[in-house]
Formats: structure tokens, sequence, C-alpha cells
């Protein structure tokens, strides 16, 4: 996909991010100016500390910046209320993290239920299960499912309210190169057939070969951006 032809999603200027740790403070980001584009996927690359996570916290409506200013699709997310942050989370982003938070004593298809039944636009939960591969595992505990299956459940469950943007915080952190691989086909696919804006962070280099542009963070701002010519299938990535 050519990022440039598609419209931004999200646009950054001078993103900071200052946390106050008694008599130290941490610049968590500093200044830091981006766009983001309708339908890509973006890795976000960089060592611990270097504001990763505090930039998708910040772009998904979690936190708010010190300074600066994030837009999604114009609108500028510093300066609406909270209730409307609360309705911009719940109507238009998704996130997976690297521990899956689903309720034991749910199935995988109510688990993604709890989603879907407050979206607008949702899902069946039957449907967002397929999309991620595990249709025939909807009414298991996840108890019995396997470290993979449960985080397709999560991503199912993020997935299922058709969220603009999807949000990944080391999505395969937790697990094998194998049952990292499904994760990702799993992430490619919802990129691709809902054309879902999704933005991975990861400390696995070799997962910037699937994505469009790969942005390299260091010390609160983008040391680089890469662009990929062509993306690379999951089943081709080896770490």
């Amino acid at each position: 996909m050519d990022a440039q032809a598609k419209p931004p999603a999200f646009r950054a200027e001078g993103l900071t991010k200052v946390y106050d740790m008694g008599e130290v403070q941490v610049h968590a980001l500093r200044g830091v100016d981006l766009e983001m584009s309708e339908g890509e996927f973006v890795v976000l690359l960089g060592p611990s500390g270097s504001g990763k996570s505090t930039l998708v916290n910040i772009l998904g409506g979690l936190d708010g910046p010190s300074d600066g200013h994030v837009y999604f699709r114009g609108e500028d997310l510093t300066l609406v209320s909270d209730r409307d942050l609360t309705l911009y989370r719940r109507n238009h982003v998704g996130f997976v993290f690297q521990f899956y938070n689903l309720i034991p004593s749910l199935t995988a298809r109510e688990n993604v239920a709890l989603v879907t039944e407050i979206a607008p636009d949702p899902l069946e939960p039957e449907e967002a299960l397929g999309l991620v591969g595990l249709g025939d595992r909807i009414d298991h505990f996840p108890a019995q499912l396997s470290g993979g299956e449960q985080q397709r459940v999560a991503i199912a469950r993020a997935v299922a309210k058709r969220p603009d943007v999807l949000l990944c915080d080391e999505p395969t952190g937790a697990l094998d190169i194998t049952t990292g691989v499904v994760v990702l086909e799993a992430l490619e696919r919802v990129n691709r057939e809902l054309g879902t804006l999704t933005v991975v962070i990861t400390h696995n280099a070799e997962i910037r070969q699937m994505a469009d542009r790969v942005i390299y963070f260091r010390d609160g701002q983008i040391d680089r951006i890469e662009n990929n010519a062509h993306r690379r299938s999951p089943a081709e990535l080896a770490w």
C-alpha cells in the first residue's frame, strides 16, 4: 500500500510527554511529529523506554501529552472532553496487549461478545473469531486454549467492534515463533480485509518486514523512518 496515497488517520505535532517522578522528571516523548495513514500497517521499533508505548497510549486516548497536539481524522484529541475521549476509544480504537486479559469464566465467544454489545456496528463474535482462525474454538474457555489461541481471541475481541485503528503493544512478546507467526497472520488479515490502521510495537526487528512503514524510536524521539516497497508475509519471517 502507498501510505502517501491515503489520507492521514493520525497527525502528531510536537508531541511531548514528561512524567514527574518526585525529584526526577522522565521525558518519555520529546517533540514527536508524525503521520499515520488510513489502512496502513506500521511497526514501531526501539529499545525499552524509547517512547513507543507512551506514543501508542496517547494515540489510543489512554493518556494525554504534556505538550503538543494529536489529531485523529482532523479532530484534536488533546482538546476534547473526557466523555468524547471515552467515545473515541469505544468507537474507533481496538487494543491488543502482550497479556491477553481474557475473562476465565467466559468462552471465547462470550469474551468477544463483551465488546460487540457496546459497539454501534459490530461484527458477530463468530465472524470476528473466524477472521483470526478460531471458528472451531468459539465455545472453549481460555484455560482450554493455547497462549497463541488466547491472543487471537484478544485480537478478535479488539476487532469485533470494527475499529478504525488497532494498537498492539508486544502482541507476540510471550509467544514462540510458530505461535507468533499465527498471531501476526491474524493481524495481517485484519489489516488487509477490514482496512484497519494497524500499529504494532515490538522488540522483534524481524516483524518490520511485514510493515508498510517502520518507525524507529530512540530517547523519546523518532530516530528514522523506513518504507518497505514490498511487505513480507508472516510465514516468511524467522527469528
